[in-house]
């Protein structure tokens, strides 16, 4: 018997360019993970090759803002134009099935999430330095200087968050923060206040065997 019958919700977090769908995507090609990637809803039409389910659930405008009335997203935002949310109900329905849910989210919206489930684990992914941070953005080479510097501005206010979470994992390399994130999620699963519960059941079900 499992003394945790509930899932995780694992929050990856961290300032633009730091690496966190580089992480997460190490973090799931570990063997034996059983993580559950948590899809977003967006309002913007899909791309060549992209899956209802699978990138996004695709929905109109009006179901999202049917869905915010609601109150079913932990977070959502608008960028360019479009509405991108994380569906509650569906992440919940995950947790209770004792599934391990991984959010990879920005900084604002690691917040909104923190505010409404603060059970949930949550990893703030840092660079070793913001001068590594500037040369992963400038080996990117897919924006002028000035968005640059404006993603910089940006990565140097949201650093100043990382109290505010859990864990600090520094993404020096890859492999190795997906490592240290795994090892996290394993504590966590130990703590006593995750374990009581149900280690108390446990010894309650021994005891009617006797």
């Amino acid at each position: 018997m499992k003394l945790n019958q509930k899932g995780l919700l694992i929050v990856l977090s961290g300032p633009s360019g730091v690496g966190k769908g580089t992480v997460r995507e190490a973090l799931f090609r570990q063997k034996s993970h059983d993580l559950l990637y948590s899809v977003s809803m967006t309002t913007r039409l899909p791309r060549e090759g992209e899956v209802h389910g699978r990138e996004y659930f695709f929905i109109s405008p009006e179901e999202f803002k049917e869905r915010i009335k609601n109150n079913k997203f932990l977070e959502y935002a608008e960028f360019v134009g479009n509405m991108y949310g994380t569906p509650a109900d569906i992440i919940e329905q995950n947790l209770q099935d004792g599934k391990e849910v991984v959010l990879e989210i920005d900084v604002q919206g690691a917040l909104q999430v923190k505010a409404k489930m603060p059970d949930a684990v949550f990893i703030f992914i840092a660079p070793p330095s913001f001068q590594d941070l500037k040369n992963r953005l400038l080996l990117r080479g897919t924006e002028d200087d000035e968005n640059i510097q404006k993603r910089l501005a940006k990565a140097r206010r949201e650093l100043d968050f990382a109290p505010a979470y859990d864990y600090i994992v520094v993404n020096d390399e890859v492999n190795n923060a997906a490592d240290r994130i795994m090892a996290i999620i394993r504590a966590e699963h130990a703590k006593c206040s995750r374990s009581l519960e149900g280690y108390f059941r446990l010894l309650e079900e021994e005891d009617e065997q006797e």
